[in-house]
């Protein structure tokens, strides 16, 4: 049960870092925020809860089959 746990928990963390830490910190270049640091700042702390953090997307044209991660559903 502890390694099913520690499996959800990995998971989660990286869906978290949506398309990687290389494109937080390139939004943060930008002077931008993620999505889920905007969500953060603009909701009460608590009162949302997310859903289907774990889809990616299925598109497979222009070369995006290869470049799948978690929480990037389009």
């Amino acid at each position: 049960m502890r390694s099913v746990l520690g499996e959800v928990e990995r998971r989660r963390a990286e869906a978290r870092l949506g398309g990687g830490q290389k494109r937080i910190d390139g939004q943060h270049a930008k002077g931008k925020l993620t999505a889920r640091e905007r969500i953060e700042v603009l909701l009460d702390e608590g009162s949302f809860e997310e859903f289907d953090m774990y889809v990616t997307h299925r598109a497979v044209d222009f070369g995006m089959a290869e470049n799948k991660s978690p929480a990037t559903a389009w």
